[in-house]
């Protein structure tokens, strides 16, 4: 049986990759700092090579919008040496290497990591996930919305499909991004959110400025000749809709 340890299996991402492995029929190590069986907190390290220890391949979905992803990306890299283990799989995202933002900055310099490491690796980028754009527009529900900035969410679940499948392969490198099925301004998803939610507010475009914002209008996080997710936003709210968490 395929050993498959999963960071960050806790989160959107990682507890859909476990079960789509586990599904597969792999034996699943979940880690997080709140796991029962594998309870490891990346930003020191401690237990985590017990956890890697016999992994076939590791799916590292842990992250920290805050910072710090480099320094848990070197505890894993190390500890995956020292176990052996031949396949280090790293969820990335579109434009990490193009757009000047700092967690943006560390995605990418968490990849570099990789690529160095001399372990068996795989990278996937992928674009913003609906959940993100609906905790966006819930947390700025009495705001105005950045205008002429475009986005292409994309369903955790698809990205889920995709790293459960790689993980079960072999390394791969950088493999093609996963970008969702249409790229949308973001004032119009705020629109179609309003309107899921019956809301009746106005969306208020505003210009922002900054490079970083400069980037987001030339469309340095998308990946339109990738677009092979097929569940769109309003599909999405309309299952959150149905079925809540």
């Amino acid at each position: 049986m395929t050993t498959i340890l999963v960071t960050g299996a806790t989160g959107t991402l990682g507890r859909q990759v476990s079960e789509r492995l586990r599904t597969a029929g792999a034996d699943v190590r979940g880690l997080s700092r709140r796991s029962p069986s594998y309870a490891v907190d990346l930003r020191d390290g401690k237990g985590l090579n017990a956890a890697v220890d016999g992994a076939d391949a590791i799916v590292h979905c842990a992250t920290a919008p805050r910072g710090g992803d480099d320094r848990a990306a070197g505890f894993l890299i190390d500890a995956a040496k020292r176990a052996g283990t031949p396949h280090l799989l790293y969820i990335s995202i579109v434009g990490v290497d193009r757009l000047p933002l700092g967690y943006y900055t560390i995605k990418h310099r968490v990849e570099r990591m990789i690529e160095d490491s001399g372990l068996g690796s795989t990278i996937l980028r992928a674009t913003q996930f609906h959940d993100l754009v609906l905790r966006i527009l819930s947390g700025a529900a009495k705001l105005p919305v950045p205008s002429g900035v475009r986005v292409q969410p994309v369903d955790s679940g698809e990205v889920a499909d995709r790293l459960a499948a790689l993980a079960l392969g072999g390394p791969a490198g950088r493999v093609p991004d996963l970008g969702g099925p249409e790229v949308r301004e973001f004032t119009d998803l705020a629109g179609a959110f309003l309107r899921a939610g019956g809301r009746k507010r106005r969306v208020v475009p505003v210009r922002l400025a900054g490079r970083a914002y400069a980037g987001y209008r030339r469309g340095d996080h998308l990946a339109p000749g990738h677009a092979v997710g097929t569940v769109t936003f309003e599909e999405f709210l309309d299952r959150r809709h149905r079925h809540p968490a």
